[in-house]
């Protein structure tokens, strides 16, 4: 192999992988990332430590060097998207969006700047609910405004989800429910699906069922699956009297699983090749117990892996639900674990993390923990763990050899 091949491979295998959207780059958790740290302190293995302005439990995305995030500052009312250097942890652009008129409702588990923007390109999608959706030029322009009525009633959750050339949102308010696709390039509506529920703050999930596409989307009472290009819907499964939905879904082995939500909180894995009510039909198989409220499932090989709120994660076959191993990890969750370096990172709201080994013996490998309080889900990229507290972004990495 001559040195310029060997210098271009290695060139190659060294750039960053991009953590475009909440979850990553597909949506699910995963990151091909190699080299992260096991451990760390607040005096260990942190790169840099970035306070952040007003309070928002967006996940970090980011694309090259730029991280984006969004905060709520100013009592709340200014809604902004930050931009900082992955390199140095320096805040290089901090751009208000939207203001708002006066405070409005929200939850102690909740910001007015949850959902986590997406990047694509030279473009940013921010969404703050129903207080507003934008894109914004990589250069701080905002090329256009938009907002999508409804009461979300505890703030804004659920991130939207970038298809092709279009922007797709659930709107699940606590007074009318839709899913919408908005233009990517101008922010105009390009359908909108009602659909009778409740509120709910999920994520949709784009997937491929025997060669055509569809889009994942829960909410109160039922989830749905539609077509993306026309919002025509596919396929709708009913869960009872779940609502407030908030995990994202997850998909493989030829199954969706889903989290149902408060009062009925049980996770479902659905074969998604059916069409109209498949209730009755499609569930391959239930859980009812140590299922999650906030976090989402993480799939890793034949292994579905989910903690609960109150701490508890659970192994189980993916194909058939079957129990592996639960554990009581510590501590309160919301953020949904990611999986990197062949390792597990749970990361709860007391900001400790529980790294644990994949498979079917649970294997604790560190513990470690930082300052402050910590919802949002953790973001992967150039061999570092980004975490974000309710003051501070976190780059966590080991040293250079």
């Amino acid at each position: 192999m001559s040195p310029l091949l060997s210098i271009l491979i290695a060139a190659v295998v060294a750039r960053a992988e991009d953590w475009p959207q909440f979850r990553g780059p597909a949506g699910d958790g995963h990151s091909r990332e190699t080299g992260l740290p096991l451990e760390w302190s607040p005096t260990r293995n942190i790169r840099w430590k970035t306070a952040i302005p007003g309070l928002g439990w967006s996940s970090p995305s980011i694309s090259g060097d730029t991280i984006w995030l969004t905060t709520a500052a100013a009592d709340g009312l200014s809604l902004r998207l930050l931009a900082v250097d992955r390199k140095t942890g320096e805040i290089q652009q901090n751009i208000e969006v939207f203001r708002l008129d006066g405070s409005v409702p929200g939850h102690k588990k909740n910001s007015q700047a949850s959902p986590t923007p997406i990047v694509d390109d030279d473009r940013v999608y921010v969404h703050f609910g129903s207080h507003g959706t934008a894109c914004v030029r990589t250069n701080g322009e905002i090329l256009w405004k938009t907002r999508l009525e409804y009461y979300h009633r505890h703030g804004p959750g659920g991130s939207p989800l970038l298809y092709r050339d279009s922007l797709i949102i659930s709107c699940d308010g606590y007074d009318i429910q839709y899913v919408v696709a908005l233009d990517k390039m101008t922010g105009e509506i390009r359908w909108k699906r009602p659909r009778e529920g409740y509120q709910a703050y999920t994520t949709p999930l784009a997937i491929t069922v025997n060669g055509r596409d569809q889009v994942i989307s829960p909410g109160a009472w039922r989830a749905f699956a539609y077509d993306p290009e026309s919002g025509e819907e596919i396929w709708s499964v009913s869960y009872g009297k779940g609502y407030s939905n908030v995990p994202r879904p997850v998909f493989g082995h030829g199954l969706v699983y889903l989290c149902t939500g408060f009062d009925q909180a049980d996770l479902l894995a659905v074969r998604p090749d059916g069409r109209g009510d498949v209730t009755a039909t499609h569930i391959a198989w239930t859980l009812k117990k140590g299922i999650p409220l906030t976090p989402s499932p993480l799939l890793v090989g034949d292994e579905l892996y989910f903690v609960a709120d109150n701490g508890v994660a659970t192994c189980v076959d993916a194909r058939t639900g079957k129990e592996h191993w639960r554990e009581r990890l510590g501590g309160n969750y919301s953020a949904s674990p990611v999986y990197a370096g062949g390792s597990i990172y749970f990361l709860s709201e007391e900001c400790e993390s529980v790294v644990v080994a994949p498979g079917t013996v649970y294997r604790q490998l560190a513990r470690n923990r930082i300052e402050g309080r910590c919802l949002a889900s953790p973001a992967v990229s150039g061999g570092a763990l980004y975490l974000r507290s309710d003051s501070h972004l976190y780059r966590i990495e080991n040293p250079p050899r």
